[in-house]
């Protein structure tokens, strides 16, 4: 089930909010969680074992390694319970990539097993884990209640599209959590403003790279608007998921850290991954990058930190090669922005722009690519290297048709229609006019959303691979 989707925002929902609002506080979180389960299995119940079972796993391995005190213990057990959960993302995520290319390279012909992806396993798994690790280090308590550990990985509203939750951020809020209208009047705009991004930014602009790929009448210009919508699509996409994300769990009486500030305004490629997808970044961060030893360490140990944790960001965003290649590919910047000439790119005025713009965008065509074979060849365009016309008629056409949503979307991935805001309701009589009218413009993108999606328009969900 989408939070894009009419089943969800009118069926669902609503359901789950009454039940939930009503609830005495003692059931909340059962309530919570059998919600969750629902709108988790509503597309793939099979998977709601997996699920059941990973959860457990993780709760039993948090007791066991509360429950002793020899160092050795704790960490036989913390590492069974990581080994255990990356098998299951492993074979369920990676056993065709693996398969695929063991053929290749033996010329065999195992059968591929072809099993379909359990949407949002990467999400929770990365929380059991984290708890887990956390536990160990001593940083939170051992769960003993296994309603509210369930209730913490099952929570629908950052299931299948992060932020990566952390157990040591919710930990008080599970047991005890102040409902209040501020709250939910403010949760409910930050969702319906990501539901937007999501259903009339992202989707239009989705609809023009899937216009790009099927022309045939293809030009210079067309790819380099294509990878800038592309670019613009995953962010407004992944961003809008993220606000409903966040919007749900300040309605429920949680807070989700932010996951994304405004990275297109960044000034080099280290900026960037500090402003995109921020849960991410900082998982890997201090479960894998610190544990390494970091930066603290001699440059060749420090290189290879950076490449293990950038071949993982690659490799867990999906099981193909360009995933991997476009997570390599900025170990590359991340290493030369500490160099002389790295420094000279990111701390000259105007050049740091547009250096980061530029190579942010290349990544973004290996990140949408079928395959690397397609990822050169649309580079090799957009460098000028290929013999394609600069305009062609039918990029004219669809230009025309989208530059509306896509001046938005530029607009929009800019911190300035928060800035104006902010400093015209510095005035008290602007902001009591931005408070009527608030409501009003919030109700009418709800509708427009509505509209949209009762249409049948394009609605992708980009997370299938993740």
């Amino acid at each position: 089930m989408l939070f894009s989707s009419i089943p969800f925002l009118y069926y669902f929902l609503p359901s789950v909010l009454i039940l939930y609002l009503s609830a005495p506080p003692k059931i909340k979180n059962t309530v919570l969680l059998i919600s969750s389960l629902v709108f988790y299995g509503w597309g793939e119940p099979k998977y709601l074992i997996l699920m059941v079972a990973s959860i457990i796993i993780g709760y039993v391995s948090g007791l066991l390694i509360e429950a002793t005190n020899e160092k050795s213990k704790k960490r036989a057990y913390m590492i069974i319970n990581v080994a255990i959960n990356l098998c299951f993302l492993g074979f369920f995520k990676y056993s065709d990539f693996f398969i695929e290319n063991f053929n290749a390279v033996t010329g065999f012909s195992v059968n591929l097993l072809n099993i379909a992806l359990p949407i949002g396993i990467s999400f929770y798994t990365f929380q059991i884990l984290s708890y887990t690790v956390d536990v160990y280090r001593g940083t939170v308590k051992a769960q003993k209640n296994l309603i509210n550990l369930a209730t913490y990985i099952t929570m629908f509203p950052q299931l299948i599209a992060g932020p990566i939750v952390r157990y040591v951020d919710v930990v008080d809020s599970l047991s005890e959590r102040k409902l209040s209208f501020e709250k939910f009047s403010t949760g409910l705009r930050r969702f319906i403003i990501g539901l937007s991004k999501k259903v009339l930014i992202a989707n239009a602009l989705g609809e023009f790279c899937a216009t790009f790929k099927a022309s045939d009448d293809k030009s210079l210009l067309f790819y380099w608007v294509y990878a800038i919508s592309f670019c613009l699509q995953v962010y407004f996409d992944f961003s809008g998921y993220s606000d409903m994300a966040i919007g749900l769990g300040k309605i429920l009486g949680f807070e989700f850290m932010e996951n994304f500030n405004y990275p297109f305004i960044s000034k080099s490629i280290s900026e960037f991954w500090r402003r995109w997808h921020i849960s991410l970044g900082s998982w890997f961060r201090d479960y894998v990058y610190i544990p390494l030893g970091g930066n603290r360490v001699k440059k060749s140990k420090w290189f290879f930190n950076i490449l293990v944790v950038w071949f993982l960001t690659g490799f867990w965003h999906g099981a193909a090669w360009n995933f991997i290649v476009w997570g390599l590919y900025f170990v590359i910047f991340l290493v030369l922005e500490k160099t002389k000439v790295g420094k000279f790119l990111t701390e000259t005025k105007v050049l740091n722009h547009i250096y980061t713009l530029f190579f942010i965008i290349i990544s973004f065509v290996i990140f949408d690519a079928v395959n690397m074979v397609e990822a050169f060849s649309y580079i090799k365009v957009m460098l000028g290297l290929s013999s394609v016309p600069l305009i062609s008629n039918e990029f004219i056409y669809y230009l025309k048709e989208y530059a509306v949503v896509i001046v938005i979307g530029l607009i929009g991935a800019t911190p300035l229609v928060k800035r104006v805001v902010t400093r015209l309701t510095e005035t008290k009589i602007i902001k009591v006019i931005v408070g009527i009218f608030e409501p009003i413009i919030l109700i009418t993108l709800l509708v427009l959303v509505t509209a949209y999606l009762v249409d049948g328009s394009f609605n992708p969900f980009l997370y299938f691979r993740f």
